[in-house]
């Protein structure tokens, strides 16, 4: 009978290097009796958490409370010898101006993890190299988190970390093992998530990043309705993205991260307004329209309302 397994490791003590970028979290579950395999999964998860807490991503300095929170969730699915099948959930967050609310910005479940382990190997990542897939797989997205964390500040400012993701995306293309590194695999893998937010056609994607939280969100505080106007133009955006190209992969992925979020913002918002942002999500986000739905049925509050 399998039974399901979750190590978590809490490093209160532990520090990350200093100016690094991220603050991360790294669990690891396996769906397969505890067994001999508790010290491999404890140690995976040990390297795991320090390859992404002390290696340096950029060139920038980070105060530590300018670090950007994510986490990384491998659910080990299969393990045969030393080769793993797995899934991998991301996230990432960031904080918004003037408040203790921390939004949202990238959730993904990546489900074509494929790799190799031993007991006590060193885990690594090198620039320009595919040396093992786990590490180039969470390398890739800790430049997304960044360069999408950076495009919500400032337009632009993710390109050079996208182009660190480019370059992991071509080193793996020779590893015959590795899985979802490919545009013939499938049309939602991490070769479509990068083209997405590289390719110009889409540049509506980053811009829209841009308005919801830096012109939206980190507005709301002092003036709500500039803020959540700023937020419906950022849908409007997306809305220009989806024309171009129904079912983009990266849209789908963006929306899925901001859904409840933009429920519980719109639900007190007027009721002209609320109608327009149900129809464009509603189009846009056709899976969630039975969500999206409930900005309607909620009822106007006096004062307004509508923080995320």
């Amino acid at each position: 009978m399998y039974k399901v397994f979750l190590f978590v490791l809490i490093f209160a003590i532990a520090k990350p290097g200093i100016g690094q970028e991220l603050y991360c979290t790294v669990q690891i579950s396996a769906q397969q009796d505890y067994g001999s395999d508790r010290t491999l999964y404890n140690t995976l998860q040990t390297s795991l958490y320090e390859l992404m807490n002390n290696k340096k991503w950029t060139n920038n300095i980070f105060r530590i409370e300018e670090r950007i929170e994510c986490s990384f969730m491998i659910t080990i699915q299969n393990k045969t010898s030393d080769v793993f099948d797995a899934q991998i959930f991301i996230q990432s967050s960031r904080p918004v101006f003037n408040s203790s609310y921390k939004t949202q910005v990238f959730s993904h479940l990546d489900r074509n993890l494929r790799f190799e382990y031993i007991q006590d190997q060193s885990l690594d990542w090198v620039e320009n190299s595919h040396l093992n897939n786990l590490t180039s797989v969470l390398a890739f997205y800790a430049y997304i988190i960044i360069a999408l964390d950076f495009e919500t500040f400032q337009k632009g400012a993710g390109a050079p970390y996208l182009d660190k993701a480019q370059a992991i995306v071509n080193n793996a293309q020779n590893d015959p093992r590795a899985t979802g590194w490919k545009a013939f695999e499938s049309d939602r893998n991490r070769y479509w998530l990068l083209e997405n937010l590289t390719n110009a056609r889409y540049s509506g994607l980053k811009e829209a990043m841009y308005s919801y939280h830096r012109l939206g969100l980190d507005n709301m505080y002092d003036n709500q309705e500039m803020g959540r106007q700023a937020v419906v133009d950022a849908l409007m955006q997306l809305q220009r993205v989806y024309n171009e190209r129904p079912n983009l992969f990266m849209l789908s992925v963006l929306l899925n991260s901001k859904s409840d979020e933009l429920v519980r913002m719109f639900s007190n918002a007027p009721n002209m307004q609320k109608s327009r942002v149900v129809q464009i999500l509603t189009n846009i986000d056709a899976a969630n329209a039975s969500k999206y739905n409930r900005i309607i049925q909620s009822q106007q509050q006096s004062g307004g309302g509508g923080r995320p």
